[in-house]
């Protein structure tokens, strides 16, 4: 029934087009690499929307309509196609539906001629979404500041959620894979497998991309990001932008060798099933990523300071106790004394910081990022467990010893 409606429609179109109607055209730019190419394609889907009144005239049209306007899928169909807004009533469903899928049989085509292959692989998107209960959601968004190995195209991290380049995604939405560097974007890509009446998974792809980004942050220096927009898809429709929310600003580009692949995805496993829930780690862990997201170095301080305070120094700043309880940690006994000095001119910093007299020249810049770089080694060894979480009872213990060990041993 369906495929008499398409023939009798193809009849319906092509008259329209030999009396004179024109199929409107836009031009679209394709990325591939450096080079941007341009290109007319027919914007078939408005054409046929445009004349659902005379289609509605066949006499294939109500049978047809009437046949697909209980099936449950019809949403689900149009949400795979990109539909801009689905009808709450089952008829205007139906109706949309109908357009939907002759747009598809002839979609980029300027000529209106009945071909069965071309109809085969439309029915079979329309039957999978009506009939089937199960369905495959890709969630995308691009990871800045990242690039895989040269010879790496996807590195799997497990539960369907993978670092992929741009280019190496089929079908990969342009915006998602070219930014303003001429390499295409890494993506995190996120594929679940749903009922076909579920909503897209973004708020899932939220969180899990959020922890990719945490465990890129711990695991090595960069200026990681999540792009503000995500894109999703059920199946092989189409592409739908979603807002998935600001994370930062690049800096610079890391690449992963291939040889530390095996070691982040360990780590990306290990992040995600010992995240903290609450407490002083949580928090710390909060303000370290608050200070990546800083487009200027000194810009992060006082996040760091504010986070190490609350591993390090719960008596508050008055108490002068962070300098040294960091050197312990984070320095070996001949360079303790050196970081404890570093750590207490960077302190000494903070208050310029907060009145906008930000400290000048590369100096100041390198004690902001050796201060974050010994943060992110304590949070790193705490989540991994090298660290017992009560951190200020590990460093008293330490300067305990040391005290003990310099003192002068008495001889009876």
């Amino acid at each position: 029934m369906l495929e008499a409606f398409t023939v009798e429609a193809s009849g319906r179109l092509a008259a329209e087009i030999a009396g004179g109607a024109e199929v409107p055209f836009e031009i679209v730019e394709e990325r591939g690499g450096s080079a941007a190419l341009y290109c007319y394609r027919p914007l078939t889907g408005e054409f046929i929307a445009g004349r659902v009144a005379a289609l509605r005239t066949l006499g294939s049209y109500e049978p047809v309509a009437d046949l697909i306007v209980d099936c449950d899928g019809l949403d689900v169909y149009l949400n795979e196609q990109g539909a801009a807004r689905v009808p709450a009533d089952r008829r205007g469903c139906a109706e949309l539906a109908i357009a939907t899928f002759l747009g598809c049989v002839f979609a980029e085509r300027s000529e209106f001629g009945f071909e069965p292959v071309h109809f085969e692989a439309a029915y079979a998107d329309l039957e999978h979404a009506l009939y089937e209960g199960h369905c495959t959601v890709t969630v995308v968004a691009p990871v800045l500041g990242l690039a895989l190995d040269p010879e790496t195209t996807d590195l799997s991290l497990g539960d369907g959620l993978s670092l992929i380049r741009g280019d190496a995604l089929r079908d990969a939405p342009p915006d998602a894979v070219w930014g303003d560097s001429d390499e295409p974007n890494v993506l995190a890509v996120l594929a679940v497998d749903q009922e076909r009446s579920a909503r897209p998974p973004v708020s899932v792809a939220r969180v899990r991309f959020r922890r990719i980004l945490t465990a890129l942050r711990l695991f090595e220096r960069g200026g990681y990001a999540i792009g503000p927009v995500a894109w999703t898809r059920t199946e092989a429709g189409s592409w739908r932008p979603v807002a998935i929310g600001a994370s930062g600003r690049p800096r610079l580009e890391t690449v992963v060798p291939a040889t530390q692949e095996d070691e982040l995805r360990a780590f990306c496993d290990l992040v995600s099933r010992r995240l903290p829930g609450g407490g002083e780690l949580t928090w710390a862990l909060s303000r370290f990523e608050m200070g990546c997201e800083r487009l200027a170095p000194f810009e992060a301080l006082t996040d760091y300071l504010l986070a190490l305070r609350a591993l390090l120094e719960p008596e508050g700043p008055s108490s002068g106790r962070l300098a040294q309880r960091l050197a312990v940690i984070c320095a070996g006994p001949d360079e303790r004394a050196a970081l404890a000095e570093r750590t207490a001119h960077a302190i000494s910093l903070e208050r310029a910081v907060i009145t906008g007299l930000a400290p000048s020249g590369q100096g100041a810049d390198a004690l902001v990022e050796e201060l974050a770089e010994h943060l992110r080694a304590i949070l790193r060894d705490a989540l991994c467990g090298h660290l017992d979480a009560n951190l200020v009872e590990v460093a008293d213990r330490l300067l305990a010893h040391e005290v003990a060990a310099a003192a002068p041993s008495t001889v009876r």
